[in-house]
């Protein structure tokens, strides 16, 4: 190519695959400039990106230096993340741009888990994240999490999430005694989640991560008609019995709208901690054979070793210990996935109203 424009440049960059989505970068491509064959390209992701960068940065250098013309490429990228669509039309929450609800059909496979560390794997790439418990029944994260209640309360009808790390966190299991058992029936349940969701002053969150109990039940159902939820995330084990039930969860979200993006296979093997071998010790092509027969992304497969099942019991994510260890990578490699397909989702054009106080 002879003669090189920013016409040129710009439709070989916004043609050129997103390693992150295996689509085209097209409105990622916010500004590009020709000097004399020196090359820049200025991209914006709706998703975050600080540490998979350079992925975008190599994709881009790669498809433009091997142009006629080219002698230098600089590439910058940014991220600015928007609120996205939700189910009925609904309000978004006020101090959240978008809920990802994390969902299994089946207990015991290792959901939260993935919940915890999607969370801190968002936070990793530069989001600003929160974490709520909705397992009335169950909760689990303040163990996870190493949470002590009782949470502040700076007004009335006002909860102050616990700060982990910069992850905002909630959990039922703050706010009443470690051993009462919740004996509720399903409307005290979810109205106890409405409550948690609606009246703890979430700050300027791009995601809240929500932790689902198990099943399709009175919590499920109250998620798909009263929060705006912007996308689910299902977590399946290889087994075909934790298949069938994850089958079960995917059908009901797409009944009520809800969009699904993509799945997670947790325990695909086990890595041995001597020799780093992995053994398929549940079976193997669970989580693809959901996401075939339901025609979703299989985001990726985690493995199970010892570092990742201890660190369920010390408080502390294997993601903020470990982030650089094989499953650390893969945890911030899904959540990289999970962030860039929300992003390909249309945005909320409803804007929250400002709150105006007028002061004789």
């Amino acid at each position: 190519m002879t003669g090189i424009t920013v016409e040129n440049i710009r439709a070989l960059a916004q043609e050129t695959i997103n390693p992150h989505t295996n689509a085209p970068f097209g409105r990622n491509i916010r500004g590009v400039a020709v000097v004399d064959g020196r090359v820049a390209v200025d991209v914006v992701t709706g998703y975050p990106v600080d540490r998979h960068r350079q992925d975008l940065i190599g994709a881009l250098e790669t498809t433009l230096l091997g142009t006629d013309g080219v002698s230098a490429v600089t590439v910058e990228v940014s991220q600015q993340i928007a609120s996205h669509e939700v189910q009925g039309g609904l309000a978004p929450l006020e101090g959240v741009k978008n809920i990802i609800a994390v969902a299994s059909g089946k207990g015991g496979v290792g959901k939260s888990t993935v919940a915890v560390n999607l969370a801190f794997a968002l936070q990793a790439q530069g989001a600003s994240v929160g974490l709520l418990d909705a397992d009335i029944y169950g909760p689990s994260l303040p163990r996870m999490l190493g949470l002590t209640g009782p949470p502040k309360t700076p007004k009335e009808n006002v909860i102050e999430p616990i700060s982990i790390e910069g992850v905002q966190a909630m959990s039922i299991g703050v706010l009443v005694d470690t051993n009462q058992a919740m004996i509720w029936r399903g409307p005290m349940a979810t109205q106890a989640l409405q409550q948690m969701l609606s009246q703890t002053a979430w700050h300027d969150l791009d995601y809240l991560i929500l932790d689902l109990p198990p099943g399709t039940g009175d919590i499920q159902l109250t998620l798909a008609q009263r929060i705006p939820v912007s996308g689910v995330v299902t977590v399946t084990t290889p087994q075909a019995v934790a298949v069938d039930d994850v089958r079960r969860a995917v059908a009901m979200f797409n009944k009520v709208n809800i969009p699904i993006l993509g799945v997670i296979e947790n325990m695909s093997t086990f890595v041995c901690p001597c020799c780093q071998e992995e053994t398929a010790i549940f079976g193997e092509g669970g989580g693809q054979q959901i996401a075939s027969e339901m025609a979703l992304d299989l985001l990726g497969q985690i493995p199970l070793n010892t570092t990742l099942g201890r660190s369920t019991d010390t408080g502390a994510s294997l993601v903020q210990s470990e982030p650089e260890s094989v499953v650390g990578q893969r945890f911030i490699e899904v959540a990289t996935k999970v962030a860039a397909r929300l992003a390909e989702q249309q945005h909320n054009r409803q804007v929250r109203m400002p709150k105006i106080k007028i002061v004789e």
